[in-house]
């Protein structure tokens, strides 16, 4: 393993970790504002990764640097988790689909924020439009850096949220439905996906059908990220 790759994967794996613990950070807030204080007497209303990864120490670090060891970079993969009360979740099912939901807003929160960032760096000068990736800088060093996490931030946290809204079980697009679907019919989803073991099914099904999907969705946004910088 050389400079290069540590560095790089250093990027991906700190972006990673960040965009993760928002994520999961999200669904416990939301989760205490809706009345379920499981994640928060956790300490899961968190940005601090420590007790995320003592939570979830093979999703959050053991398994992505072994992705990224194994790839030489070229593939991360990894998770986490935040308590809540399946009990609360019965008795308040639009407020768990909210749950649910603010995992992925905050990562397309994030992308947008990273989008911003970077179209100010590019009218300050200080980086410039590349396509792999998104931005560059010329000036190296710390700069280098930065436009390639931001432009990371930007990738990463566009598939995090598209993944995680696919509506198969155990992804949190599943209990999103519960904003569209009739309670009754939300609750029998919910018993389903608890009592059949679809849960590995779910993941198998939505790692094949997940690459169809985020192909157009990424150049979509890359579309929409280039399309003020083009004179």
């Amino acid at each position: 393993m050389d400079a290069e790759f540590l560095a790089i994967a250093l990027i991906w794996y700190v972006a990673f970790l960040f965009s993760t613990v928002c994520h999961e950070a999200a669904h416990a807030l939301v989760a205490k504002w809706g009345g379920d204080l499981t994640a928060y007497a956790g300490g899961h209303v968190t940005l601090d990764p420590i007790p995320h990864i003592k939570r979830e120490p093979l999703g959050l670090v053991v398994i992505p640097w072994l992705c990224l060891i194994a790839s030489q970079g070229t593939s991360l993969f990894g998770w986490g988790s935040a308590p809540f009360d399946p009990y609360w979740q019965i008795r308040y099912p639009k407020r768990a689909a909210l749950m649910a939901l603010a995992g992925p807003v905050s990562n397309f929160l994030i992308a947008l924020i990273a989008a911003v960032l970077m179209h100010i760096g590019i009218s300050a000068g200080v980086f410039t439009l590349t396509f792999s990736p998104v931005v560059a800088s010329t000036a190296g060093g710390f700069l280098d850096g930065a436009a390639m996490f931001l432009s990371v931030l930007f990738i990463l946290n566009i598939i995090l949220g598209v993944f995680n809204l696919l509506p198969i079980p155990p992804l949190d697009g599943y209990s999103v439905l519960g904003l569209f679907v009739p309670e009754r019919t939300y609750l029998q989803l919910l018993e389903f996906a608890r009592g059949s073991g679809f849960s590995i099914l779910g993941i198998i099904v939505a790692y094949q059908l997940f690459p169809h999907l985020v192909r157009p969705v990424l150049s979509w946004a890359m579309y929409l990220f280039m399309l003020p910088l083009v004179p």
